[in-house]
C-alpha cells in the first residue's frame, strides 16, 4: 500500500521540488490508497502545482485530466 504522507503536501508550492512532484505522481499512478480520501489530497495537492508551477506537472497532465476551456 502506499501512503501519502508525504513533506510536499506541507510545504509552500513554491518550494516544491520536482523529485517530490515525481513522488506524487508515481502515488497517483499505483493508486494503492488505503482510503479515497489519501487520493484525492494527492491528486488536490499536483493540481495545485499545476496552477501555480505547470513546468513541474508537464509530464503528469494526464493524471489531472485537465482539459482547456474559455470562460468567455
Amino acid at each position: 500500500m502506499v501512503s501519502s504522507t508525504s513533506k510536499v503536501s506541507d510545504k509552500p508550492i513554491a518550494d516544491v521540488t520536482q523529485e517530490e512532484v515525481d513522488q506524487l505522481a508515481q502515488r497517483l499512478e499505483q493508486d494503492e490508497y488505503t482510503t479515497a480520501f489519501e487520493g484525492l489530497r494527492d491528486w488536490h495537492r499536483l493540481r495545485s502545482v499545476a496552477f501555480q508551477r505547470p513546468e513541474l506537472v508537464e509530464s503528469y497532465l494526464h493524471l489531472l485530466d485537465m482539459e482547456a476551456f474559455d470562460e468567455a
